[in-house]
């Protein structure tokens, strides 16, 4: 299974930016999808998430301005980014819950990131 994310850039602040993530290969069922964000000099976290029904949930400081999204039938998770702050600069990674068959458990797969830089 391979997540390949494209959509980053440098933005000024108060901008937008929409990333997106497609998934390929031996893939039977994509549960939740999301991204998370590393800056640098911390951990990753978690961003924002969608489940196959569609629901969402957000870190807080992203409410309200950033939205996820999915395309099942391509296989596709976005995130639209509104309200651009300094503090979002970081490198954006996409995550997926696959079943790669029928009888397989899911596992946890991610992106290679993309960065997303703020400029006051």
């Amino acid at each position: 299974v391979q997540l390949v994310e494209s959509g980053g850039g440098l933005v000024q602040a108060g901008g937008s930016l929409t990333l997106s993530c497609a998934a390929s290969g031996s893939i039977f069922i994509i549960n939740a999808m999301g991204w998370y964000r590393q800056a640098p000099g911390k951990q990753r976290e978690l961003v924002a998430t969608i489940t196959r029904d569609g629901t969402t949930n957000y870190e807080d400081s992203v409410k309200g301005r950033f939205t996820i999204s999915r395309d099942s039938a391509k296989k596709s998770v976005y995130l639209q980014m509104n309200s651009l702050k300094p503090e979002d600069t970081a490198v954006y990674y996409c995550n997926a819950d696959v079943r790669t068959s029928s009888r397989s458990r899911s596992t946890d797969h991610w992106g290679q990131g993309t960065l997303v830089t703020v400029s006051s």
